[in-house]
């Protein structure tokens, strides 16, 4: 019997896969491809001279000397091309009168590590960084943060003073599909990027019930954690201004979007949609999902998993490939051992499932309960194998939701065990950032 050998992108290079005998590939779910930007600071230009629902940038606000500009940026660990679009904005900004002396850059950092000098101004590109303020924001530090009041969702709403208090908000990020939030960019690198944990913790908490655990690509108008972090936003007095970059499977800009932080938002979620939502007739009994192109480390590659769990069946088998170049990443699940073996943590799921958005594990974030509470669901729904072979054995052992195999072929002989003989397959080479529209 003839068998499929696929070939599967795995960092630089390749990864060969032979599926086995008596399988059948139902399908290869690929992006839909649009023209890479050839010039992304003039296209960045262009964007900035049409806004979208919103007047120009230079003619928001009114200059005088004491006018304080907050320039926000997404943290190193969004693929956004920060240094390519930045010098644009700035020439917007000069345009307006404003000096750099009344810029305050701020990297997003929500509840991840500070970042270095160094590394903002190599996210931001020397030129552009030279002459600007900066902070990093903090989370946990109560005199930095201004209380807005709270959310019809019950989001008591910390945000940065130094945002809070400028006069214009400029924020520039990326969107692509996001577990949580449907798509990232708009207002997230305000909340959770600038927020403090307990807002953070509030809006994530959100999303931890049975309907919306996985809302990939799901429709915004549906998303209450979505929808609380913009009604979050809006409390904000200063005038906000987005620019976002949609990015192709290669990480290169197909479109910039810039103005009004939702309605621009929405056109660029329509592009990310088009290229990233793949139909799909049912799902399949075995699902094989590459991390490509979230390749930094665990936390972006997890996104495989994520993105696809809806295409296996219930009681299938996933396969998860996670190239994770650097590692683990920011991902405080992998920091601790949870006290119960993967057997009983399924059998005992549905309780864990009602405690998790109140308990406390030493080391871990609020993104991370909203993972431990994804993963929880992930692994009643099917059997998660995963070949991540940069991990250390230590970051294997603190997550039982998945079976680490050896290779990625021996996931197969694995996988095979459970599905038998005949299985129908769907592959996405791209699981990083690809995900399923069923009918």
């Amino acid at each position: 019997m003839d068998q499929t050998t696929l070939s599967l992108p795995w960092g630089d290079g390749e990864l060969t896969l032979t599926l086995p005998a008596g399988w059948h590939l139902a399908g290869i779910l690929k992006p839909q491809t649009l023209r890479a930007i050839p010039d992304v600071l003039e296209a960045t230009r262009q964007a900035l001279a049409n806004p979208i629902g919103s007047p120009r940038l230079r003619d928001l606000v009114r200059a005088r000397h004491d006018l304080k500009v907050a320039l926000v940026i997404d943290d190193g660990s969004r693929p956004t091309p920060v240094a390519k679009v930045l010098p644009a904005v700035l020439q917007e900004l000069e345009a307006l009168g404003v000096e750099r002396s009344q810029i305050t850059l701020l990297p997003a950092i929500g509840l991840h590590r500070p970042m270095s000098e160094p590394e903002i101004a190599q996210r931001a590109g020397q030129q552009a960084f030279a002459g600007l303020r900066w902070e990093n924001h903090d989370c946990d530090d109560r005199s930095r943060l201004v209380f807005l009041g709270t959310t019809s969702r019950g989001t008591p709403v910390y945000l940065n003073r130094t945002v809070a208090q400028a006069d214009l908000i400029v924020s520039v990020g990326c969107i692509e599909p996001h577990i949580i939030a449907s798509f990232g960019g708009g207002c997230k690198n305000l909340v959770p990027g600038l927020a403090g944990r307990q807002t953070v913790a509030h809006n994530h908490s959100l999303n931890c019930t049975p309907a919306t655990f996985n809302m990939v690509g799901q429709s915004i108008e549906q998303n209450p954690m979505r929808l609380d972090l913009e009604e979050a936003a809006r409390l904000l007095k200063p005038v906000v201004f987005i620019i976002n970059v949609v990015l192709d499977s290669q990480l290169e800009p197909v479109r910039v979007v810039t103005g009004d932080p939702v309605q621009a938002h929405r056109e660029g979620v329509h592009v990310s949609a088009m290229m990233y939502g793949v139909p799909v007739q049912r799902p399949a009994d075995v699902v094989i999902a590459a991390s490509n192109p979230m390749n930094q480390d665990l936390r972006q590659g997890v996104k495989a998993l994520a993105n696809t769990i809806r295409l296996v069946r219930q009681d299938g088998v996933h396969i998860t490939l996670v190239r994770a170049n650097e590692g683990v990443g920011v991902f405080g699940l992998a920091n601790r051992k949870l006290p119960l073996g993967r057997r009983v943590l399924k059998e005992i799921a549905p309780l864990l499932l009602r405690l998790v958005p109140q308990i406390k594990l030493q080391g871990m974030g609020e993104e991370d309960r909203f993972f431990l509470y994804f993963a929880l669901q992930a692994m009643r729904r099917a059997r998660l194998l995963m070949y991540a072979p940069t991990l250390p054995a230590q970051v294997k052992a603190n997550l039982p939701f998945v079976e680490f195999i050896d290779s990625a072929t021996a996931a197969l002989t694995e996988a095979k065990r459970s599905a038998g003989g005949r299985a129908e397959v769907l592959v996405c080479p791209h699981g990083g950032i690809t995900y399923p529209v069923l009918h």
